[in-house]
């Protein structure tokens, strides 16, 4: 197993780095709008080929490039048709969820945004769909997205670490299943289902 994991960074660190960080980006912002792709796999790899410094920087970036071009997709496509559908059918449920997007806080935005395992793609189109403005998102995804993206290059860093001392697998875990309660936690506080 460690073989392949091996052969799979230094192949991927190879390609990146042979296309600079050209690369690091577009599969950041690929992974915003398609939320199937692993976020803390591309993190990873852009620390690793990069360096702690530019990785992070790199995938900070893109991770904020991405939620906008996405939030702003939505914005543009989908917004007017669901508030054209909210009038017509008249819905109480789906016009009490909007409220409550458009109603969030900005602090609350920021620690849903860095959560590590929030839903970020429903996040950028929840928000999209709603009456949060955008300078206010834009801000709320650059303060948010550090936490997000240190927290996963520091794992996935570690966890390429841990095939060598098996301490760091524990503590990996250990750091894992903190963040999932504290996440469980504050979307409970917040009332995000």
């Amino acid at each position: 197993m460690k073989e392949i994991i091996d052969t799979f960074v230094t192949n991927s660190t190879t390609i990146l780095t042979s296309y600079g960080p050209f690369a690091g980006i577009i599969m950041i912002v690929l992974e915003s709008i398609i939320p199937a792709l692993p976020l803390s796999v591309f993190i990873t790899l852009n620390m690793v080929a990069f360096g702690s410094f530019w990785g992070f920087i790199i995938s900070w970036l893109s991770t904020i490039v991405g939620c906008m071009i996405s939030f702003f997709l939505f914005r543009k496509l989908f917004r007017n048709k669901l508030e054209r559908y909210v009038k017509r059918k008249n819905s109480k449920q789906l016009n009490k969820i909007m409220d409550g997007i458009s109603s969030i806080t900005f602090s609350n935005l920021v620690v849903l945004i860095a959560i590590p395992f929030s839903p970020a793609s429903w996040i950028n189109v929840g928000a999209a769909l709603s009456k949060i403005k955008t300078k206010e998102f834009f801000w709320a995804v650059v303060l948010g997205k550090i936490v997000m993206v240190y927290f996963w290059g520091y794992i996935g860093t570690s966890l390429l670490d841990s095939l060598t001392d098996i301490t760091i697998l524990f503590k990996i875990s250990f750091l894992l299943i903190i963040a999932y309660f504290v996440s469980k936690f504050v979307e409970d506080k917040l009332k995000i289902k």
